[in-house]
């Protein structure tokens, strides 16, 4: 649907990479809790997959999920994001 397909993965603590859920990305993509509209062209495709718009800044995308996550309990300390176009 959007022009571009990104892999959102999360880096345990090993360093092994996994999928994130699609529950994780959909809750992020929501703007009624992020109220950011730069992230207004996101669409959560499947587990470790987010479709995103060219007006969406991968720069500010990581950090953003990463904060949103942790509030969440979703990434426990010393994990992280992986997020690359496909």
């Amino acid at each position: 649907m959007f022009a571009r397909r990104l892999s959102i993965e999360r880096i345990d603590i090993e360093g092994a990479s996994h999928p994130c859920d699609l529950h994780w990305i959909d809750n992020f993509a929501m703007r009624n809790f992020t109220n950011n509209a730069v992230f207004d062209d996101t669409l959560p495709a499947e587990d470790g997959v987010l479709e995103a718009g060219h007006r969406v800044p991968l720069e500010r995308l990581k950090p953003a999920m990463e904060d949103w996550f942790r509030r969440k309990g979703y990434l426990k300390a010393g994990e992280g994001l992986k997020i690359v176009e496909l």
